[in-house]
């Protein structure tokens, strides 16, 4: 909400419009002409309009597509998603926290195949994490060696018959690297793309969105090889890795609005040096991109400490107030 109030700012100031001819010119923008948000005729109208946008943008009643997007910020589509989908998650965990473990994944399986016919790869996802995550647990993923018990304990007092056991580190390592390539399928035309037309065979024909099938897999198959190999957890635990980690919420609330203001005028100007014929197009969008991206970054940087992290400490503050403790 503070994001796209933002938004509203900047194209209060005009900064939007120094961009508008740019961003709707198919000359430079040879693949998706993304939204440009409209520039309202008063400040109170413009108000009227965000206000309305930010209260469908709660959108938790219907599952349609992009349900709940906000033109003021397109790249903010996923926020309702993962708010439905939580939702619903948060229902399934309830439902199911008091099955024995056995019949809790048999259940938990039922529901992906379910949601997976029903056409939801998000409510896949969060399901798929959900595993994923009581899989951890149960084998004491999270638990210093020191301190592991020889019996992994579960919820409700109830105990695994599992032992942690040893994994091949090399056949995650591996398996992440598959799952890497398959997480990079190509949003379009996938299956004319060398390297993807014998995949996009194994895509089943009601799966809507067909480039995500393979997405959702790799997606799932990563974090569940990350959990298991020393390796990949070594980088993701680097100071760099780390330190976008923190931030990463912040590029994604920062890097549309920057990318659609200063992002597009330093494209205009990359442009204008090498040219739009041949590859002088892309060498034009690796010198604009080299700048935006440092200026995504320390935008994101300055928004995470300004309002992220702030905003994080005030809803702790809420809880610990608000809340009644055990």
């Amino acid at each position: 909400m503070i994001s796209t109030f933002m938004v509203v700012v900047l194209l209060r100031l005009g900064a939007y419009e120094w961009t508008r001819s740019f961003a709707e010119n198919k000359t430079y923008m040879k693949n998706v002409l993304e939204w440009h948000p409209p520039r309202m005729d008063t400040t109170l109208g413009q108000l009227e309009n965000w206000g309305g946008e930010m209260y469908n943008f709660i959108h938790v009643w219907s599952w349609e597509k992009f349900g709940g997007s906000t033109g003021y910020d397109v790249h903010l589509w996923t926020i309702p998603v993962e708010y439905r989908c939580s939702m619903m998650l948060f229902l399934i965990v309830l439902g199911t926290a008091r099955l024995r473990t056995g019949i809790r994944f048999l259940c938990l399986g039922g529901i992906v195949l379910f949601v997976l016919r029903s056409d939801r790869w998000e409510m896949v996802l969060f399901l798929s994490g959900m595993i994923l995550a009581e899989l951890d647990v149960m084998r004491g993923a999270h638990i210093p060696p020191a301190m592991a018990p020889t019996t992994s304990v579960l919820p409700l007092g109830e105990i695994s018959n599992l032992r942690p056991k040893k994994t091949n580190s090399l056949l995650s390592f591996l398996l992440a690297i598959l799952a890497l390539y398959l997480m990079s399928c190509p949003d379009w035309e996938f299956g004319q793309t060398p390297g993807w037309k014998t995949l996009a065979l194994f895509v089943p024909e009601w799966f809507t969105d067909q480039y995500r099938f393979w997405q959702m897999i790799g997606s799932i198959l990563f974090v569940a090889c990350v959990a298991r190999s020393p390796w990949w957890q070594s980088v993701f635990n680097t100071d760099i890795v780390q330190y976008f980690g923190r931030i990463s919420y912040a590029i994604y609330l920062v890097h549309g609005p920057v990318l659609h203001t200063a992002g597009y005028a330093i494209e205009r100007w990359a442009w204008g040096v090498t040219g739009t014929d041949g590859w002088a197009y892309n060498t034009g969008f690796i010198v604009a991109a080299f700048v935006n991206i440092g200026l995504v970054i320390w935008a994101a940087d300055v928004f995470w400490r300004v309002v992220d992290a702030p905003t994080v400490r005030f809803a702790k503050w809420l809880e610990s107030n608000w809340f009644i403790s055990d």
